[in-house]
């Protein structure tokens, strides 16, 4: 397995685990729980490989991905009640997923030798439509959206950062950590301090 395959692994665990989660808030069956894990583990990273036309979708190519989905679900779902505060778990096990994910998505576009613009996007898409797919299929109002908190911000700054990086020295393993430190760190403060970005607010029409 290469580097860029140990991080879409690595995104997969995370992102499946927060799937469980969200099927457990949701009360689903296990049938239930395995489906919501493996849609946002795989979603953000199937979405990129479409998009760049690759041979194979990654876990077509190699079915290992779904099954240690699969098997982080059933565990979650004989192991959740176990946390007094499943929603805090799952919002920071994103976080994590989502720092990941934006490196991989990074790291594959990179390898592919796409235009800087198009690595920016492959990363704020690995990490973002995974939990995306997931938050809707569960009713929640989807992270990615919710109202001045920094998500699809995180996501792209960590992705230009792994794009600057690449400039820099074409090691794959500074790129992974300067793009995953970035993402997480601005998440990490959203939730923790109420980082936020200024957001649209319409003013009353005049008389």
């Amino acid at each position: 397995m290469t580097f860029v395959g140990a991080l879409d692994f690595a995104a997969v665990v995370v992102f499946a685990i927060s799937g469980a989660l969200a099927a457990s808030r949701a009360q689903l069956d296990l049938v239930g729980f395995a489906f919501v894990a493996c849609l946002t583990a795989v979603g953000g990273g199937t979405t990129r490989d479409v998009l760049l036309g690759r041979d194979a979708v990654f876990w077509i190519e190699d079915v290992t991905y779904i099954g240690v989905a699969v098997l982080a679900a059933f565990v979650v779902f004989f192991t959740a009640h176990l946390f007094e505060s499943r929603l805090k778990v799952l919002t920071w096990a994103d976080a994590v997923a989502l720092a990941v994910a934006v490196s991989a998505g990074v790291g594959v576009a990179n390898e592919m030798d796409q235009l800087p613009v198009i690595v920016v996007i492959m990363g704020i898409a690995t990490g973002c439509f995974g939990g995306l797919m997931r938050d809707v299929v569960c009713n929640e109002v989807p992270l990615v959206l919710k109202q001045g908190e920094l998500y699809a911000s995180a996501a792209c700054a960590g992705a230009i950062a792994g794009v600057v990086t690449t400039f820099i020295t074409p090691s794959p393993v500074v790129m992974a950590l300067s793009c995953g430190i970035v993402t997480f760190v601005l998440r990490a403060g959203s939730l923790r301090f109420g980082w936020t970005l200024p957001v649209y607010k319409s003013q009353p029409p005049r008389s």
